[in-house]
């Protein structure tokens, strides 16, 4: 069974920084696009990052020069650096991944920045 294990969120106050780190586990013959995405209470899912297995980034607006997203192909796993955090990022993220040729999500990691 494959799946995405998601690990590096917490509280922080605004200003600060997380590094988020989410691994693909399993039987895996294909991996490529990797990403993040964050969903709000109250508020729908939306993207934050992905990146192509080449490591071509997109960005969501919102993020663009505070947030970067990377890779480590040999790892399996796809990274999200997270600064100058305030409190609209304040949300739960989700690591997402074409696995084996399919849409995988995590279970999500919580993200909370104080003011």
């Amino acid at each position: 069974q494959v799946q995405l294990v998601e690990s590096g969120g917490g509280l922080v106050q605004a200003g600060g920084s997380l590094r988020l780190s989410c691994a693909a586990s399993g039987s895996i013959f294909s991996l490529n696009t990797m990403g993040w995405y964050r969903q709000a209470p109250g508020k729908q899912r939306e993207l934050v990052a992905t990146i192509s297995r080449g490591g071509s980034a997109v960005y969501a607006d919102s993020v663009k020069g505070r947030f970067t997203i990377s890779r480590d192909n040999a790892k399996n796993t796809v990274y999200l650096q997270m600064n100058s955090l305030n409190a609209a990022d304040t949300a739960v993220y989700y690591c997402n991944a074409e696995l084996n040729l399919r849409g995988t999500w995590g279970q999500g990691t919580q993200v909370t920045v104080s003011s």
